[in-house]
């Protein structure tokens, strides 16, 4: 583990490599799992105050279970967690011509529909954050889905925190990823200096 600026770092953000590769997964993260995707307070906000221009890239089913129950509930843990539908797949996600699972509230930003783009949690995987007592843990989560991911960067050797440059400046800016830079580069010198 590594700390940077209050923040506990597994070191398999720099060893496991990942990219994603929708042509093999189709997207599939989107609608296996068994609670909906983690949110922020204040990503409820956003996606209720750009609904109306999410839903035009939403399935019927989707819409209808935001209807019935609103963008979010509350999982076991008591955490907000969007809506599912039939306690499945994402209510914001639609199968695309290509049977690609996209998520409707991404699709509404890159189109410039709304500013603000996928709940973080979303948009950091397979980086899981847990609220620490006074930090936070930020490590590597495996799952079977994003094997043709790992397969994908492996072959294109991107690390994971490379492949999330944009949500980790997102989440904690330009600084903090430039930190993340360093410690790779320590990580890499040591196993070297061990050869």
């Amino acid at each position: 583990m590594f700390e940077i600026d209050n923040k506990l770092i597994s070191e398999e953000i720099f060893e496991k490599r990942f990219t994603c590769d929708l042509n093999a997964c189709k997207g599939m993260c989107c609608v296996e799992g068994d609670a909906g995707a983690p949110l922020e307070f204040s990503e409820i906000d956003e996606i209720e105050s750009g609904l109306d221009e999410i839903s035009a890239y939403m399935s019927d089913a989707g819409k209808n279970a935001i209807d019935e129950q609103g963008v979010f509930y509350m999982d076991i843990d008591n955490e907000p967690v969007t809506t599912l539908i039939n306690g499945k797949e994402c209510a914001f996600v639609k199968k695309d011509e290509q049977g690609i699972y996209r998520c409707a509230i991404e699709s509404a930003y890159r189109n410039g529909d709304i500013s603000f783009n996928k709940p973080m949690s979303c948009h950091l995987y397979p980086i899981r954050i847990s609220k620490l007592s006074s930090s936070e843990a930020i490590n590597y989560h495996e799952w079977p889905i994003c094997k043709p991911a790992c397969a994908c960067g492996l072959k294109k050797d991107v690390k994971v925190y490379q492949f999330l440059k944009e949500p980790l400046i997102r989440k904690y800016g330009n600084e903090f990823f430039e930190q993340l830079i360093e410690a790779d580069k320590f990580i890499s010198d040591k196993k070297r200096s061990k050869l």
